[in-house]
């Protein structure tokens, strides 16, 4: 989840590879602004609720109950189905109850502790925390292919690298990315392109560098999967 807004705020945690982040709710006439597609998955907290946010394929727009403000904890591209005992594709562009997962007792006993706490998203990270110290390890295979489709390395060298066929990678990443491993390559790719693009580097270098066909094709993608141009993207 990103926001190119001064209202949003992130740190690392001590959960590795995990990212902590706060959002004010938007001014009324501003309106919130689109969550793109990153690979991530999320436990979220806004007063009185604790939610999952599932794989994105697509940008996801927070319609009028669900602008917050929040806090959150954007897990690494396959950690989070290990911690929520769901495989990713079931959440797939979808944005569920905690309740709906785990016991709904305990999610109300949970929602009520980060409500009074002092800083909700640090109690958020202490569940999140406290979850994976109840989960199974994760998966070390999962984490390669992570790795080896963030560098830019294609969907079969990334295979050859794990030892697994086409099917095997593809049936295993549907449950830890919630969709197939070129999804994942394509939404990682736009990610890099568009964090190089926001460093100041030219749209043309920027496509060339991460891997698009020209910046005619870069444009493209952007446009599918955040429902936006690049240029009103960078304009923030």
């Amino acid at each position: 989840m990103e926001s190119s807004s001064a209202s949003y705020l992130e740190r690392p945690s001590r959960l590795p590879g995990a990212v902590v982040w706060t959002k004010r709710a938007p001014r009324p006439t501003s309106g919130a602004g689109p969550v793109l597609p990153d690979g991530c998955m999320d436990l979220l907290w806004t007063e009185g609720r604790l939610l999952v946010a599932g794989p994105d394929t697509r940008a996801f727009r927070p319609g009028p109950g669900l602008l917050g403000p929040w806090a959150g904890v954007r897990f690494r591209p396959g950690a989070a189905p290990a911690l929520l005992g769901v495989p990713a594709h079931e959440l797939l562009d979808r944005r569920v109850e905690l309740a709906d997962l785990r016991p709904a007792a305990e999610v109300r006993r949970l929602t009520g502790r980060i409500d009074a706490a002092p800083d909700p998203a640090a109690a958020l990270e202490v569940l999140a925390l406290r979850l994976a110290a109840e989960s199974p390890p994760e998966d070390p295979l999962i984490r390669a292919v992570a790795g080896s489709l963030a560098t830019g390395r294609s969907v079969a060298e990334t295979a050859g690298a794990v030892g697994l066929g086409a099917r095997q990678l593809h049936r295993r990443s549907l449950a830890a990315f919630g969709y197939g491993p070129k999804t994942l390559a394509r939404i990682l790719r736009m990610q890099r392109a568009l964090a190089l693009a926001r460093s100041g580097v030219p749209l043309a270098d920027t496509a060339a560098r991460t891997g698009y066909a020209d910046q005619a094709h870069f444009a493209r993608d952007v446009r599918e999967l955040a429902g936006m141009t690049v240029t009103a993207l960078l304009s923030g």
